[in-house]
């Protein structure tokens, strides 16, 4: 993997208005520092509310941080980009226009030319499954290839970054599974960098390169785990690492221990010899 920095939050902190009075205030994140490296995927874990997905906002150049610096390639954060795109839990696709036609929305807007952007449009159409179904609407897909064509859309301009917020938290496991797969072989070919928001533990350690484990509000950076599995990955045959369920445990008691303190209860041990749990926690 290149080991050049992509991305660097350094000290990172962020307040939002909270209450009935102006002047009081929510602080989200607190002292933040994270590197990601060119073409690393990294999973962002943490219990609800803990700011993961204002780091992607923040990132994305939709809000500002109050304390700290956020850069790409050095230069700072400062505003949206076409180099930063971003995948939301939903697929937010516009119902009078066609799969290509949302697909193509941004280029078109930006008065590209036809020749400069439909061929790779068609192109992640082959890629998502999706070429046959070009002059469809949104209403006449499932959710799944609904999130498949807001996966392409995003994709389409060739960001140097992708930010995507549980965008298969909405999907069935099955369908889930899917996109996953989708994801992984897609990111391999491209070599974009991820940084990706997930409440769910298997699909943190399938995806990943790294976790980065979030403490409970403020925000801040518990630890960061190193993904040790070899790639190209299936998540049928990763059960059977013999590193799986050590780490699976590991997250998952940082997780409780985190989600505990924010109820304001004593966090559960879990027994050295308890069985595979959920992984969806929070």
């Amino acid at each position: 993997m290149n080991q050049t920095v992509k991305i660097r939050l350094e000290s990172v902190g962020k307040s939002f208005a909270h209450g009935r009075h102006a002047e009081q205030t929510l602080t989200v994140l607190e002292g933040v520092s994270l590197d990601v490296l060119a073409g690393e995927f990294v999973c962002l874990l943490g219990p609800s509310g803990c700011g993961k997905s204002t780091i992607l906002n923040l990132l994305a150049g939709f809000e500002r941080q109050d304390q700290g610096r956020l850069s790409l390639d050095g230069r700072p954060i400062q505003g949206p980009s076409p180099q930063r795109g971003m995948v939301f839990q939903q697929p937010n696709l516009f119902p009078w226009l066609t799969v290509l036609q949302n697909v193509v929305f941004g280029p078109r807007m930006a008065r590209q030319a036809q020749q400069d952007y439909l061929p790779a449009a068609r192109h992640y159409l082959q890629q998502i499954g999706l070429e046959k179904y070009a002059d469809h609407y949104p209403w006449q897909l499932s959710g799944g290839m609904r999130q498949r064509v807001a996966l392409a859309r995003a994709w389409l301009p060739g960001p140097q970054v992708l930010l995507m917020d549980e965008p298969f938290g909405a999907l069935d496991a099955q369908t889930r599974l899917v996109m996953q797969d989708l994801l992984n072989r897609i990111w391999a070919q491209t070599g974009t960098t991820i940084v990706f928001v997930t409440h769910d533990v298997d699909e943190a350690l399938f995806l990943a390169d790294r976790i980065v484990l979030m403490s409970a509000h403020p925000g801040r950076v518990r630890e960061i785990i190193d993904v040790p599995f070899a790639r190209p990955r299936r998540p049928d045959a990763l059960f059977l690492e013999r590193a799986y369920a050590p780490i699976k445990k590991q997250i998952l008691q940082a997780l409780r221990e985190e989600s505990s303190h924010m109820l304001g209860q004593a966090p559960l041990e879990l027994p050295a010899d308890a069985p595979d749990v959920a992984a969806k926690v929070a």
